[in-house]
């Protein structure tokens, strides 16, 4: 059973070709299809590498492997051939979505100074009695 935001077996079947078979130096990479969903869950949460679940192997190996293949350009060949392959054939929708907000504050409200600032007290002074924000003497 394939997880939410993890390769289906069509999708592994496209990508596998492009991955190296070999690790560095020779050696035998952990099961690639198991890091590229971990790569995908991380992508998608946008969580801490270290919150990686165990199911995906040791979140070290995970960000290594991303940070390897971007490197050497594995993960754009990856990315050029699933978009380009399945825009094709009219499966990407390509749209955007814009999401802000405009706040705007007053000028005092982030603390600037008021004209005439130095003039006014901000709070009572005991010995004089004056009000608050009462015009200072002098």
């Amino acid at each position: 059973m394939v997880g939410r935001h993890e390769l289906t077996d069509a999708s592994w079947a496209r990508i596998q070709p492009l991955l190296p078979v070999t690790g560095g130096q020779g050696g035998r990479w952990r099961d690639h299809r198991q890091v590229i969903n971990g790569i995908l869950w991380h992508a998608h949460t946008g969580v801490p590498w270290r919150d990686l679940p165990q199911r995906y192997g040791p979140w070290k190996t995970v960000h290594e492997r991303l940070r390897k293949w971007t490197a050497d350009g594995t993960w754009e060949r990856i990315l050029e051939h699933v978009v380009v392959k399945d825009d094709a054939v009219g499966a990407v929708e390509w749209t955007i979505s814009v999401d802000s907000s405009n706040v705007r504050a007053h000028q005092h409200a982030a603390g600037a100074r008021k004209k005439g600032a130095a003039a006014l007290r901000s709070r009572p002074s005991p010995s004089t009695g004056r009000r608050w924000g009462a015009p200072a003497a002098g």
